[in-house]
């Protein structure tokens, strides 16, 4: 039997300036930014716990932030939207900010900062500690069922250990996340919200997600299962040179996981399985010097074996350097510098790092996230559209629109 209680006194917290909702990168951010200038919220995580991305982000590491983000790695209908929010809090900010409370930042690779010596459940003290120093009341196991305009703001319903209750506030903070990894709770809950009350949004698809390749050409690639070739992925948009793995469904990797924010089904993408060289070259410098040497002998000094063997599909693996006719060379060429492929799809949400899309940025205010058709709401975090490259971006801003969002309500 449900109980419901409609009261503005939660475990005697009154007068609280917003309700918080979800209790991740961008809601923990938001309740603790807000407690510094001395305001009161009140943050419902769905969840039993608070920050359980971030806890599993990086393999339990946390790849916090990145020393080179800017408004250029971010993908969004409005490229500009982020620019505001990352004037108001910056890298610099970020790392400052764990900085004072003795997470100090650890380069591994292309500007990504780990904890040093410590890990994403650090991280997530640090906010739960200060919300507890703060007086911000974090409820857990708390799922939101509905968001109502009042004259005075907002009401909230939210159920928890089969009681509803009904709390009100002057604003809300909808910082539920988006649609990856559904196992740790995400939820359509914002997208829903916003469609109600009629606000645009664009196509929502998984985003840094490993592609998937079927067909004919599917057992090729599952034999190369575990195999890592650094590259360069590109398709007509952009590059990325970082590691791929095959996977005995298809590709991963972060290069791979980079170009799909990128990728569209139908789409193709290139590979040059040999950046900054040029096989051609190689080819011609070596037959002079040791032309009787196989050309599966010259690809093993850049390849695995199984990759150089697998590669006997496409190439003349047998035939000795010298004996490589010029048809033969251009074909090495292109199969190394421009190897083709065309996935079948990825892995969905699932496997999924983030969204692409969501709430369209037309309807929040770039400088404060609020909802500009419905006063006092704001919207922060993965459920907007701005959708960050792998490599703690994506925390960049949520931080950043945490922060913002604190400065309004």
């Amino acid at each position: 039997m449900l109980i419901l209680h409609k009261n503005n006194n939660i475990n005697g917290l009154m007068d609280v300036d917003a309700i918080i909702i979800g209790a991740g990168a961008c809601g923990l951010m938001c309740a603790v930014q807000a407690g510094f200038l001395g305001k009161r919220v009140i943050l419902l995580e769905k969840g039993a716990k608070a920050g359980a991305k971030i806890l599993i982000s990086g393999g339990g590491r946390c790849n916090y932030t990145n020393l080179y983000s800017t408004d250029e790695q971010f993908i969004s209908n409005n490229k500009h939207f982020v620019k505001s929010a990352f004037k108001q809090w910056s890298v610099s900010d970020t790392i400052s900010f764990f900085e004072t409370y003795g997470v100090f930042g650890k380069e591994k690779t292309l500007g990504q900062l780990f904890p040093d010596g410590k890990d994403a459940r650090d991280i997530v003290a640090i906010f739960t500690g200060l919300c507890d120093e703060l007086g911000q009341n974090l409820i857990c196991k708390a799922n939101v069922l509905d968001v109502v305009p009042i004259p005075d703001g907002f009401e909230v319903e939210y159920e928890t250990n089969d009681v509803r209750n009904i709390i009100t506030a002057s604003k809300v903070v909808v910082a539920t996340g988006g649609l990856p990894i559904p196992k740790m709770g995400a939820t359509d809950f914002a997208l829903k919200l916003a469609r109600r009350y009629g606000l645009e949004l664009t196509d929502t698809a998984p985003a840094l997600v490993p592609l998937t390749i079927t067909g004919k050409d599917e057992e090729w690639y599952a034999q190369l299962s575990g195999n890592t070739v650094f590259c360069e992925v590109s398709n007509d948009h952009i590059s990325f040179e970082e590691n791929l793995l095959f996977t005995h469904w298809g590709l991963s990797g972060p290069s791979i996981l980079q170009i799909s924010s990128f990728w569209r089904p139908g789409q193709t993408i290139t590979i040059n399985l040999l950046p900054h060289q040029d096989i051609a070259v190689i080819i011609e410098e070596e037959r002079r010097s040791n032309g009787k040497i196989l050309l599966s002998t010259l690809l093993s000094r850049f390849y695995t074996r199984k990759f150089t063997d697998a590669m006997g599909k496409f190439l003349p693996l047998d035939k000795q350097i010298a004996n490589l006719t010029k048809v033969d060379i251009d074909s090495v060429h292109k199969i190394l510098h421009e190897f083709t492929v065309k996935p079948a799809g990825d892995k969905g949400y699932d496997k999924a790092e983030v969204m692409r899309g969501g709430i369209d940025t037309d309807e929040l205010s770039s400088k404060t996230l609020e909802c500009k058709k419905i006063p006092g709401m704001f919207f922060g975090g993965e459920c907007v559209d701005v959708t960050g490259w792998l490599g703690g971006y994506n925390f960049q801003w949520a931080w950043a629109s945490g922060f913002v969002i604190a400065q309004h309500i």
